[in-house]
């Protein structure tokens, strides 16, 4: 039996009532599938494909048309979770017309319920622009993966008067421009509650505390498959590396020795 569709007034009511959103990245259709099998509410289609799925070095080389390929394939094993499409680096900064273009193809072309984008107060003219097109938007503050440079490097955001004054002032300005949900990455736990406190729009988390209105992890991290490095904030709920290498490992120990494949694994023909 399929899940009933989530939307965004759902998710909006669980803000409402203080029930948790739960919110997990899926860049392919049996994630997809597991993950709407879970129950999770929303899926994020990160542009942290481009580390865990392609092998880049950052997200900073993520095309529109690698986007759209693994949306169509989330959309496709997905049918209850709210499934939002990442706009990648340069998709939507370069000018209005072409944020709202690119964030449209998120939705003609890969049937994604939203798109997502970084920044702050800066970006909110262009969450107004795609919100006005009818394309719902989720944003993106603090530690903003795509510009981590300008920010030098993947530190935590928000530590001192300034610049947290400066994130809760964008938080506000980009619901103001109609973002319908906040992520929060990397910033002190009083911060993000002080501004989930003062949102009307659903906050999530990652790397910001237990009080914003949701959690987000990715699901590489989560289980265990993506090796190179492990944020703070990721929590291992297991570990399957070590167990697809000892599989792996099997296989090809039988295939050398002649045990795989088995009687029971061949076809024969009848005398």
């Amino acid at each position: 039996m399929e899940r009933k569709k989530v939307t965004i007034a759902d998710l909006q009511k669980k803000k409402q009532e203080g029930k948790k959103i739960t919110m997990m990245t899926a860049y392919d259709y049996p994630t997809a599938t597991l993950v709407d099998q879970a129950g999770i509410d929303t899926i994020l289609v990160g542009d942290s494909l481009g580390m865990v799925m392609l092998g880049y070095d950052s997200t900073v080389p993520v095309t529109m048309d690698e986007m759209i390929h693994h949306c169509k394939a989330v959309s496709r094993g997905a049918k209850g979770s709210f499934i939002i499409g990442d706009m990648p680096f340069l998709s939507y900064q370069v000018s209005i017309e072409k944020a709202v273009e690119n964030a449209g193809r998120f939705i003609k072309e890969a049937f994604c319920d939203g798109v997502k984008l970084e920044g702050g107060s800066d970006m909110a003219d262009v969450v107004k622009a795609i919100v006005k097109a009818g394309i719902p938007v989720c944003a993106h503050i603090g530690l903003t993966p795509q510009t981590a440079t300008m920010l030098s490097g993947f530190k935590v955001q928000g530590k001192d008067a300034e610049s947290a004054r400066e994130l809760v002032k964008s938080a506000k300005d980009l619901e103001k421009a109609g973002a319908f949900m906040i992520v929060m990455e990397c910033i002190p736990d009083l911060l993000a509650a002080q501004i989930t406190r003062e949102l009307k729009i659903p906050t999530i988390g990652i790397g910001a505390g237990k009080d914003c209105d949701g959690q987000v992890l990715v699901y590489h991290d989560l289980v265990g498959l993506f090796e190179r490095f492990t944020p703070k904030f990721v929590k291992q709920y297991i570990n399957l590396s070590p167990k697809i290498k000892k599989a792996l490992a099997q296989y090809k120990r039988e295939v050398e020795e002649g045990t795989f494949p088995g009687p029971e694994h061949t076809f024969t023909m009848k005398k």
